[in-house]
């Protein structure tokens, strides 16, 4: 899971690093590192999962009675 950016000729530093943050937002390096963080039990995952589908659905039910 290595990223390599390499600065071109006359390039600032700045960009090199803008470039860095798209090339890890693209390849969502952030998130799966912060998911690894921990284990979670797979009872939590669905809980959790669960939790957000009622919590868009009741969003949706408020939202479309408007």
């Amino acid at each position: 899971m290595s990223v390599d950016v390499k600065i071109r000729k006359g390039e600032p530093v700045e960009k090199a690093l803008r470039r860095l943050r798209k090339i890890i937002d693209r390849e969502d390096i952030i998130k799966t590192t912060r998911d690894r963080r921990y284990f979670v039990k797979p009872c939590q995952v669905k809980r959790q999962k669960k939790k957000e589908q009622v919590f868009m659905n009741m969003l949706r039910n408020r939202y479309d009675n408007l």
